[in-house]
């Protein structure tokens, strides 16, 4: 590497993430200098003194200068796939599902006349160096990034299509994906996405060839990237209606697939009506003081035993910090001990497991986020004309739903259903996009709801926010 190199554009490329773009907000990229010498220069109100003397540094703040030695933390994760059988009219030749998420990508290769799984690629979505969050994105786009971005993620697509081994054309080619995720991918201007209404100006169908997007394939196929639903409400929950067959059923079905944005939806095949909250990255560990990703090392699950805390961590061995449903866990139980106060207040912060523990700042991000997310949940609801013991069924999409404890989300308020009636439903966003290679029927009508100026949002806000 080059002399003054930034450490971000030198470890990016092995797996190091950045959290929050480089911008020095998080402490999730510090590494700790065993050998050789990297200056700590402008980090010193980021990190503390003992923690400087150590040998950590902040990844994205430093710069190598000389020979250094590095440790690194890095871990695995778990990336959802999706193995579903499902009803479905043969068709010709092979299609290619895409889900293009937040932080992972995921492809799927699919004969069109067996719908049979021919082959499956994973991988990081490079955006990440960026920012964890949409937001960051955002702000990265608007200072001068969008086409670093667009470039970054159509390039880590293409890989992905090229390793999955078709022996044949692919006939066509399904992206779904969150409203920054399409904009940034098809060149759309975010700038809407940036402040009040948060309205996409442009968030319909796109439709390519894979000679536009820099792919060289046989046949030069078709890619479509499906239509968002309304602000923040992407194709990934369009696809997801798809998957739970809410556009089909009689009966009440809701969606939630809780994130930084909580993406709400309720309905059946006489109308839906959806919405996105945000929620803030705390079901994602972020802005928690030990919170990461539901990875390796987390502690992903947290019980009362014996009137004690047991806590089960991913991979096993030392916790070094606090995922999602950990989280949820780890307040659900210290309610159940009075450790914490239906308001939300802790005495001193709660020891878990190891060096991890659990704070009042930790509390009031989970009380935020939750508060949005039943907040939104209650205003769908009402809008749609109908209560919670109207639903058939509850799906929770996605890793951190896939991974959820039920019984501590409805013990601090976050999704109020009876036990029985809530599902985790995995990744509905790749099964919907397999499920619209088969179909080329219209999508469905979905009534959005723009929580930010509903004027019932900020009361119901305030009123849900203790436990």
């Amino acid at each position: 590497m080059a002399r003054g190199a930034a450490l971000q554009d030198v470890l990016f490329p092995y797996g190091v993430e950045f959290p929050c773009g480089g911008r020095g907000r998080c402490r999730r990229c510090r590494v700790r200098v065993t050998a050789g010498h990297v200056s700590a220069s402008g980090q010193d109100h980021i990190l503390t003194a003992e923690e400087i003397a150590a040998g950590y540094r902040l990844a994205c703040r430093a710069r190598a200068e000389a020979d250094a030695t590095l440790e690194i933390a890095q871990w695995d994760t778990v990336i959802l796939a999706d193995d579903s059988a499902f009803a479905f009219t043969p068709q010709e030749g092979l299609g290619v599902a895409v889900d293009l998420g937040t932080t992972t990508l995921v492809a799927q290769l699919l004969d069109l006349a067996t719908a049979r799984v021919l082959g499956v690629g994973v991988a990081l979505n490079p955006q990440v160096a960026h920012g964890a969050d949409i937001m960051s994105r955002v702000e990265f786009a608007l200072q001068g990034g969008a086409a670093r971005l667009a470039e970054a993620v159509r390039v880590e697509v293409g890989r992905l299509l090229a390793g999955l081994g078709a022996r044949a054309p692919i006939a066509r080619i399904h992206v779904v994906g969150n409203t920054v995720m399409h904009h940034l991918f098809c060149g759309i201007d975010v700038e809407p996405l940036a402040h009040y209404p948060f309205e996409p100006v442009r968030d319909g169908l796109e439709i390519f060839r894979a000679s536009e997007l820099g792919w060289r394939m046989d046949g030069d196929p078709e890619v479509r990237f499906l239509p968002c639903l309304g602000g923040f409400v992407g194709s990934d929950i369009l696809a997801g209606l798809l998957a739970t067959r809410m556009t089909a059923s009689e009966e009440l079905i809701a969606l939630l697939d809780l994130g930084t944005n909580g993406e709400i939806a309720v309905g059946n095949r006489e109308g839906i009506c959806c919405a996105s909250t945000a929620a803030g990255p705390a079901f994602e560990g972020g802005r928690i003081s030990m919170g990461m990703r539901a990875a390796t090392g987390a502690i992903a699950e947290v019980r009362v035993v014996n009137g004690r805390l047991e806590c089960h961590t991913l991979g096993g061995g030392q916790p070094r910090g606090l995922c999602g449903s950990g989280l949820v866990d780890a307040v659900a139980a210290g309610l159940e001990l009075g450790l914490i106060a239906p308001s939300g207040r802790v005495a001193k912060s709660i020891e878990l497991a190891g060096p991890v523990r659990l704070t009042q700042a930790d509390v009031r991000e989970l009380q935020l986020a939750k508060a949005a997310t039943a907040a939104g949940i209650e205003i769908v609801l009402s809008r749609r004309g109908v209560k919670r013991e109207d639903l058939h069924r509850v799906y929770l999409a996605g890793a951190f739903g896939n991974y959820l404890n039920r019984a501590s989300a409805r013990r601090i308020g976050l999704i109020d259903f009876p036990l029985e009636g809530i599902e985790p439903a995995g990744n509905t966003a790749l099964l919907g996009a397999k499920l619209s290679l088969f179909s080329d029927q219209p999508h469905p009508s979905v009534t959005h709801i723009p929580l930010g100026a509903d004027p019932e949002f900020q009361a119901r806000y305030i009123a849900s926010m203790s436990f």
